[in-house]
């Protein structure tokens, strides 16, 4: 099913996949299948040992691959297969129906296939989504993809208190979670985001108020897993939202309200641990949810691009730095309502729907394409991330 929507800029082609009848959780089935494979031991290619096969194999597209035989749909979900980017989203029951169940998902876009994702403790996370004093909306959960990895930062659990002492990280190749380090305090919102293998968190508040957290401003290296302090916040106005920062051209840019209302915007240089005022064009232009990304030019270089979508127009935009303003790329009706966003491997995604559905734009192509993926019957997305896909067979 397809239809096409017009662009200020250029048309783009909408092609919509429908969501799973039912939820297909399939690694117990991959897994058999791979040992049956073991026991039969047939080489990837005849002829040619395991070591070759994988250089002629990993220059095919995935999608070829495994729509051949078995023993290549196991070998692309290896680590001797280059992964390729899928989404990662946190999942919740409607907010109609409490809204407080929430898992972490990927969706597959090889296999068209929504996966749950490992529980990351034992017990389970408590996390507070819904509360009467915040009547038809969400109590945020603050994630980020950094490294290649997916680290949940900041949450909410019953009494109002922070949900995690110490942020989780999850590793798609070993599909494994581990703790991160302690930060100087807990939060349930704060200012983050990513640059250079770095979580930077400035600001936010815990169990109750204090104003050192508030001008706190810290950088962890999950690489390493080292924590500094940096330079404090001039004031607290990022202190009052889950703010998202936008880590670009060696910088974290970020604005403290959502929407189209009148915000403030900071932008902290993470070299020289200042911050500086936004400029004019960008804050103007800032109307919905942002995101970033390091993409391929023509001449083989590598750019680093900032996109936003304006939550009411349904106006994809990125932001040209020459002329200090945002400029159009793709619109469509189902851009609007954008909640949430992430970009990677040429693509921008987009939750919107109300967070039923996800919105894919790929950027590269032109004019753009758009596609929409569609959550599970009954679960809404409240994160959404691009991260290499999770490993399903041992090797």
């Amino acid at each position: 099913m397809s239809d096409s929507s017009s662009s200020s800029s250029s048309s783009v082609t909408t092609m919509i996949i429908p969501a799973p009848k039912r939820l297909k959780l399939f690694c117990s089935d991959i897994r058999r299948c791979h040992r049956r494979c073991r026991r039969c031991a047939q080489p990837l290619l005849p002829g040619l040992p395991d070591h070759i096969a994988h250089l002629c194999l990993s220059k095919l597209h995935p999608s070829v691959l495994f729509s051949v035989c078995l023993s290549w749909r196991n070998f692309i979900y290896s680590s001797a297969f280059p992964p390729f980017m899928c989404i990662y989203s946190l999942l919740s029951s409607s907010i109609d129906s409490g809204g407080d169940a929430a898992h972490f998902f990927s969706f597959d876009p090889i296999q068209s296939q929504w996966l749950r994702l490992p529980p990351p403790t034992d017990p389970p996370l408590r996390l507070l989504l819904t509360h009467p004093s915040f009547l038809s909306r969400r109590l945020p959960v603050q994630s980020l993809a950094v490294a290649g990895q997916l680290v949940v930062l900041a949450a909410t659990t019953h009494g109002l208190a922070p949900a995690l002492h110490r942020p989780l990280v999850f590793n798609p190749m070993s599909r494994t979670w581990r703790f991160g380090p302690r930060l100087s305090a807990p939060r349930r919102w704060c200012a983050a985001g990513t640059l250079g293998g770095a979580v930077y968190v400035a600001g936010g508040m815990g169990g109750s108020y204090s104003l050192e957290v508030a001008k706190t401003v810290e950088r962890w290296d999950v690489r390493n897993d080292v924590v500094e302090k940096k330079g404090r916040l001039r004031d607290v106005r990022m202190s009052r939202e889950a703010i998202e920062a936008v880590g670009w051209r060696g910088k974290l840019w970020m604005v403290n309200v959502k929407g189209g209302a009148a915000k403030e915007g900071a932008v902290y240089d993470v070299v020289l641990d200042v911050w500086e005022e936004m400029p004019e064009g960008m804050l103007g232009g800032w109307r919905g949810p942002a995101a970033a990304m390091t993409m391929a030019t023509a001449d083989g270089a590598e750019a680093e691009e900032m996109y936003v979508v304006d939550e009411e127009k349904g106006i994809l935009r990125r932001y040209d730095e020459d002329c200090g303003s945002w400029k159009d790329v793709a619109e469509a009706e189902v851009l609007r309502g954008a909640e949430y966003m992430a970009a990677g491997g040429g693509r921008v995604v987009v939750v919107s729907g109300g967070g039923g559905m996800i919105v894919v734009v790929d950027v590269v192509a032109s004019p753009p394409r758009i596609w929409v993926v569609h959550t599970p019957e009954g679960l809404d997305a409240v994160a959404v991330h691009v991260l290499p896909r999770m490993s399903h067979c041992t090797d």
